[in-house]
């Protein structure tokens, strides 16, 4: 029986992705949107290429990057799955390669329980161009899944993984139910079950 789902963010729970957003909005999109396709597919270091994608963001208002990652669209079905979930005393976490500026945002939202995510660096109301935080590197999903585990008591055989690309692979190691979601080829040959329709209630049919 599950008892933890733990999801991705960017192109997971929330329709796109928080940095391509962010970079689109300040004028850096393209360059930032190449490094991104990369890393997703396992091309590139997680961290050196989200610490190169967040450089770009150097200079940009806090306020600005704050209004757009409250406005971040949900995927398809989002919302619905997690209610559905949490109806069944699921604990539903989020694990993010991203920000917590989005994924704090998509909770009040959402009403998923908790999330781990990553912090952009600012002062005097600006951004430093610096990351810092919990998921910074390839492998760190995969070590908090395995803290969080110890700390709920829960198995692997009852926790679910969703996601979408290859720095989701550390947490599908220590799930038993591994759902990639309309992802890269190198996730789903991880997984256990692939969705390749882009709506999250597809996901209900593997919840025991």
């Amino acid at each position: 029986m599950i008892k933890l789902c733990v999801f991705d963010f960017d192109s997971t729970i929330m329709d796109g992705e928080t940095i391509d957003s962010l970079a689109g909005a300040y004028g850096v999109g393209d360059e930032v949107s190449k490094i991104t396709k990369r890393a997703m597919a396992g091309e590139l270091d997680f961290f050196e290429s989200l610490s190169k994608r967040v450089s770009f963001l150097k200079g940009m208002p806090l306020a600005m990057a704050r209004e757009i990652c409250e406005n971040l669209p949900p995927m398809n079905g989002a919302a619905q799955l997690i209610a559905e979930l949490k109806s069944k005393n699921i604990r539903v976490v989020i694990f993010s390669g991203g920000f917590h500026l989005a994924t704090d945002a998509m909770q009040k939202k959402l009403g998923f329980d908790e999330s781990f995510a990553n912090i952009l660096h600012h002062k005097d109301g600006v951004l430093s161009g610096l990351v810092g935080g919990e998921m910074m590197f390839g492998s760190s999903k995969g070590d908090m899944l395995k803290r969080v585990q110890n700390l709920l008591n829960f198995s692997p055989s009852e926790t679910m993984c969703v996601g979408d690309g290859a720095n989701d692979i550390s947490m599908f190691e220590r799930s038993g139910l591994k759902i990639a979601f309309c992802a890269k080829e190198i996730l789903k040959r991880a997984a256990t079950h692939c969705v390749d329709v882009k709506d999250l209630r597809e996901i209900l049919k593997f919840v025991r």
